[in-house]
């Protein structure tokens, strides 16, 4: 998983320097609005819709904005929108596998926006199937190291919750679980009174591909620019670089 925790890792780094507060707050609204449609508007009985209040919480994502959200998608306020979700598969530059989950009101607009992103930055569009075999569903819990814990205190708090992996990174620890196991892992924490960031599932890439430092720039590029879209919730790519790879990149 050593790809997938550096690039967590520097995506985290990536969004202290630049950050896109509007857009990622518009995205993490939109989340907790289908969370809330899908499942009801209850926290307490949706542990979609929990995680993904807490993880807007954490990216300081106003409460009076949350509240509207949930409101909207559980349907006691009007003006939700119909947002489908859509995954999409392609290539970045250097063979690299790129999976990108959307929520969109508009499918002709989200695709257009995803290849145009991803041909211009020296990528291309693939059929269903192409690179998603190179992925598995997980569950991925972030715990920063803020919350004062080592890697034998979570063990401790998440054994019962079979956890599949704890990867230790900058600025805290990933613990890799099962879908099934997201939520039993999630409470497990909370029952110990540990802190985490987010909890959600995510896809996590089982064959990697090794990057140089210019690798990881244009792969990097290719990120953002589909990031960029509206509709676009998340990328996931499986590329690995070396730190001092990932650092020249980030011009460290």
């Amino acid at each position: 998983m050593s790809g997938h925790s550096k690039w967590a890792t520097t995506k985290h780094k990536k969004a202290a320097i630049d950050a896109k507060r509007g857009k990622l707050f518009a995205k993490l609204i939109k989340n907790i609005e289908v969370a809330a449609r899908t499942g009801g508007g209850d926290p307490a009985a949706n542990p979609t819709l929990f995680d993904a209040i807490q993880k807007a919480k954490k990216s300081s994502v106003p409460n009076d904005n949350i509240d509207r959200a949930v409101k909207r998608g559980s349907g006691a306020e009007s003006g939700g929108a119909d947002y489908q979700s859509i995954i999409y598969e392609g290539y970045g530059p250097g063979g690299v596998a790129v999976l990108v989950e959307a929520l969109t009101d508009n499918r002709n607009r989200a695709s257009s926006d995803i290849r145009v992103a991803l041909t211009r930055n020296g990528g291309s569009l693939a059929d269903p199937g192409s690179v998603a075999y190179m992925f598995a569903r997980k569950g991925v819990i972030v715990v920063s190291v803020a919350s004062g814990v080592d890697e034998d205190v979570i063990l401790d708090a998440v054994l019962d919750a079979d956890p599949e992996e704890i990867n230790e990174q900058a600025g805290g620890f990933e613990i890799i679980t099962a879908p099934e196991n997201l939520v039993a892992a999630r409470q497990a924490l909370q029952g110990a009174g540990i802190d985490y960031d987010s909890a959600e599932v995510q896809f996590v890439p089982s064959v990697e591909v090794e990057l140089d430092a210019e690798g990881v720039k244009k792969i990097m590029r290719v990120v953002d620019a589909l990031e960029d879209s509206d509709d676009v919730q998340n990328v996931y790519t499986n590329f690995d670089a070396s730190d001092e790879a990932i650092a020249q990149a980030m011009g460290e």
